[in-house]
């Protein structure tokens, strides 16, 4: 698939961009997944965090909203996100 060229994304510079952050659950997940939210988007805190349990509990999803300040930013925080082990899903 070839990639959108800047000009034709549909997203507009800077703004809030939520992303969905899912792994298994262990009590460093939520830090682990802000301190590499930290190193892309210096402005993020906790409070920009909503976790939610799997219905098993096995799992936990988190809600983060960045602030994207360019397509580049956002492929580079998808990146690492993905590639993270303790990160089953990111959407």
């Amino acid at each position: 698939m070839a990639a959108n060229p800047p000009k034709e994304s549909l997203i507009e510079y800077p703004s809030d961009f939520p992303i969905k952050v899912m792994g298994p659950t262990h009590e460093a997940f939520t830090a682990t997944i802000v301190d590499v939210i930290v190193k892309h988007d210096p402005t993020f805190h906790h409070g920009k965090v909503e976790a939610r349990p799997s219905s098993g509990g096995n799992y936990t999803g988190l809600t983060v909203t960045v602030r994207a300040t360019s397509r580049e930013q956002l492929d580079a925080l998808y990146s690492e996100l993905s590639g993270h082990p303790m990160v089953k899903i990111v959407l």
